[in-house]
């Protein structure tokens, strides 16, 4: 009878969490999932900018920043140094204006050099956290920012969010489209609908002579898109300005340059889908 009630506490914990995640996630009509075979690919600006871009269009946009080791959405968004509140009783993310909220791991750490030290188990509790414990509300748009790979996070994601669209984030190159195919296969396999794939970093307008060199291939993303039968839903050429405006804190997507044209495009690309 003891082994009984000591394992019913437990049982009732993750059974009330997972109703509080099946309940937040119910207020949200649209899950987009930013996924990479392979790191360093420019997933999460990509997730920055279409969330950013999202909210400006006026929708109600969460973005939560799941790559738990490398949090750097805060970063991106200039809001590395606020701190969450409690509200009511009620978790909230981090408020980035009227219509962008944003939850990331880097809020959790005690200084920006800290290292996440932790096992899967550990990431997965946080994951339900986001979902469960922390109040989204009612959202158009939920834009979660996974780690590179097919490992613990996106398995956990694929799985605690149902009708979750995916959208793959790739290079041009044959090494990281090989892996993007991967992702899609992933995907596929956990049933989770492929939106389509972003072909980042694809090619570079000289801003002496505006002429387009081809630094990593250009054109591999909307061929495997095509060979996978999924929907290319656009390019986002190599900017300079992106990384400069990512790193003061101000997505690009806000500025006026054939990268946030790209990004406003992909974006229509979205909305169309939903009709």
């Amino acid at each position: 009878m003891a082994e009984s009630c000591g394992m019913g506490a437990p049982n009732k914990e993750a059974a009330e969490l997972n109703a509080r995640i099946m309940y937040n996630i119910s207020k949200i009509k649209n899950k987009l999932i930013i996924m990479s075979g392979k790191g360093g690919v420019g997933k999460t600006t990509v997730a920055v900018n279409l969330a950013t871009g999202l909210a400006d269009q006026g929708y109600k946009v969460g973005l939560m920043d799941v790559d738990i080791h490398g949090p750097n959405v805060p970063k991106m968004l200039g809001i590395e140094d606020r701190e969450l509140e409690l509200d009511d009783e009620t978790l909230k993310p981090i408020k980035v204006s009227d219509n962008l909220s944003v939850l990331s791991m880097a809020f959790l750490l005690p200084d920006k050099d800290a290292p996440v030290i932790w096992r899967g188990a550990m990431k997965m509790q946080l994951i339900d956290q986001f979902l469960g414990d922390f109040n989204w509300g009612e959202l158009d748009y939920l834009v979660v920012d996974l780690p590179p790979g097919t490992g613990d996070e996106p398995l956990s994601i694929a799985q605690k969010i149902p009708q979750a669209e995916a959208i793959i984030v790739s290079t041009p190159q044959d090494v990281a489209l090989l892996d993007s195919r991967k992702s899609v296969s992933f995907a596929r396999a956990l049933k989770m609908p492929v939106l389509g794939i972003i072909e980042n970093m694809s090619g570079f307008k000289c801003p002496h002579c505006s002429e387009t060199i081809d630094l990593f291939k250009i054109g591999g993303g909307e061929r495997t898109a095509k060979e996978m039968d999924v929907a290319f839903l656009g390019a986002v050429p190599v900017d300079p300005q992106m990384v400069i405006m990512g790193d003061s804190g101000n997505p690009v997507v806000k500025g006026n340059t054939d990268s946030a044209k790209a990004f406003m495009d992909i974006i229509k690309n979205i909305e169309d889908s939903r009709n």
